[in-house]
């Protein structure tokens, strides 16, 4: 698979583009935190960011089972379940959700190019509407974990969205930040662009790795990874750099 093309490099064609949401659109990972916390203070244990870390990318099932694996306090997997979402949700209604820098700016660059989009994550349905109701962010499909048998890091999610969007996997960037995300779209074919957020992803073949969407720009060809300054390797860590360095021309 190639890599996205650098600016003033030649063209890869993009049918279209794929975006996870949670740490990758969004600051979403503080909130999570935080009702993940107020979920075990009334299980009687505590929480803390290296718990929220295993759970990156996973489904709500996963998260139940590991919340209640370190409960001193019984509760059923449906309270635990609607005690988080109901958290979750309503401190996005109340409070918002932080956009990721150059998040807005890459999708209206991807939508001015007549790129089909899609966001694909794994929370529920009630968590990405609240999500997309605050932020005003806009998609041509849709596909949460309500809509599929199977989450993240399974490949059905990518499958779907590329379904929806009347295209092959094979001619989709997928846009993600977590290692379950990078394997899902990976297994579904989708060549992969990491913006890692908690934890470190490697780059790969078919899989480029940038620190920031401000290092992306989108046009009618596909993404581009942007130079910045007099940097030859735009931005990129120096391992990625030798990666597609040979690449560049």
């Amino acid at each position: 698979m190639s890599e996205p093309r650098r600016s003033g490099g030649s063209p890869t064609r993009t049918d279209a583009v794929l975006f996870d949401m949670d740490g990758l659109l969004v600051d979403s990972e503080p909130l999570w935190l935080e009702a993940e916390t107020a979920v075990m203070a009334r299980l009687g244990a505590e929480w803390t960011a290296e718990d929220q870390v295993q759970l990156l990318g996973g489904s709500l099932d996963r998260t139940v089972r590991y919340l209640m694996g370190k409960a001193r306090r019984l509760a059923s997997p449906g309270q635990v379940a609607e005690w988080l979402m109901s958290g979750i949700a309503e401190l996005v209604r109340d409070h918002g959700v932080p956009v990721q820098p150059g998040a807005c700016e890459l999708l209206a660059e991807v939508a001015a190019a007549g790129l089909p989009h899609a966001l694909v994550t794994s929370s529920e349905r009630r968590f990405m509407d609240a999500v997309l109701a605050r932020t005003g962010l806009r998609f041509d499909a849709l596909v949460c974990a309500d809509d599929v048998s199977v989450t993240k890091p399974d490949p059905e999610p990518y499958l779907l969205a590329a379904k929806l969007l009347g295209t092959d996997p094979g001619r989709c960037y997928a846009l993600e930040d977590s290692p379950n995300g990078v394997a899902s779209a990976e297994a579904a074919g989708c060549r992969v662009i990491a913006v890692p957020s908690l934890v470190p992803i490697e780059p790969a073949p078919g899989r480029t790795v940038v620190s920031s969407l401000l290092d992306l720009r989108a046009d009618a060809s596909g993404i581009s990874v942007l130079r910045r300054g007099d940097d030859p390797y735009g931005g990129l860590a120096p391992a990625l750099a030798r990666t597609i360095r040979p690449r560049l021309g």
